[in-house]
């Protein structure tokens, strides 16, 4: 079987949008694993601008999408909702340090210039994609979500998990 790393739930090392980006192996793990915030932006549609999120109050440094715009993820889509470079530059400035989403790529489908990819890189945040949280609700957790130690390598597969710490 042959699969590329970026299938499912999977972690974009910075070298996959810059030549002299950190690869997966030299990713930090607490990156991934400590406070995250759910925020639904199921009420968009294609771009997420910061705007759009501006009466949500940023209470984590790990922040996932729910865009719930993937119908089916067995089936690409090109229409799914991506996020702006202004969004991650706001958030940058809220101390986010990784932000996830619901769909394949922060990007729009038919990005050749990965300017949302570019924004991440300038502001040292990380990047998850392709998370599965429909029946996630909204609220601060403790995201488990380790990708793998692969040498070299420009993504991983991560198995995205949320501590729900009010119980």
């Amino acid at each position: 079987m042959q699969a590329t790393l970026h299938l499912g739930a999977h972690a974009d090392a910075p070298s996959h949008y810059h030549p002299q980006g950190k690869t997966m192996d030299q990713c930090e793990l607490d990156t991934y694993y400590g406070p995250c915030q759910v925020i639904d932006v199921s009420y968009c549609s294609g771009e997420i601008t910061t705007e759009q999120i501006s009466n949500i109050k940023i209470l984590a440094p790990r922040v996932l999408f729910k865009t719930n715009s993937i119908a089916d993820v067995n089936q690409w889509q090109d229409d799914f909702s991506f996020l702006t470079p202004e969004l991650i530059e706001s958030l940058a400035q809220f101390g986010v340090r990784l932000i996830g989403i619901d769909t394949p790529s922060m990007d729009h489908s038919a990005s050749k210039g990965l300017h949302t990819h570019q924004a991440f890189n300038r502001n040292n945040i990380f990047i998850l994609e392709g998370l599965v949280l429909t029946d996630i609700s909204v609220g601060v957790y403790t995201l488990v979500a380790f990708p793998l130690k692969i040498k070299g390598a420009e993504a991983s597969p991560v198995r995205a998990v949320l501590i729900d710490n009010q119980t």
